[in-house]
């Protein structure tokens, strides 16, 4: 959710970050070469962790910043794990997907368009 984009939904919304478990492998940790600061991350497996706040039954990611539906922020946006950077509204930009309106339909938002 880059703060660098005014027309960018995502900052708008969250929903995803407060709407799904995010695991990933170890690789991507910053203890292991990749940019995932360890302090946000739960060890599941050898190699799978889970960023912390996604384990909860209603999952906020511990990076999310702001208000769900109203601004939001992601604490570690450079530094996000490969299912957050997967995970968005695709081109041409503000489109969104079935995992995005499911996520914005539980928190009482709107789908954006497909």
């Amino acid at each position: 959710m880059a703060a660098d984009q005014p027309d960018n939904p995502c900052t708008r919304c969250g929903a995803c970050c407060a709407g799904y478990r995010v695991d990933f492998d170890a690789s991507e940790l910053q203890s292991e070469g990749g940019c995932v600061p360890d302090g946000l991350a739960l060890q599941l497996t050898d190699r799978l962790w889970r960023l912390r706040g996604t384990d909860h039954a209603r999952p906020r990611c511990a990076a999310l910043q702001g208000q769900v539906g109203q601004r939001v922020l992601c604490g570690i946006h450079e530094w996000r794990p490969s299912p957050c950077r997967e995970f968005g509204p695709r081109a041409p930009f503000g489109q969104g997907d079935e995992a995005c309106a499911r996520a914005r339909a539980r928190h009482g938002l709107p789908p954006l368009p497909m």
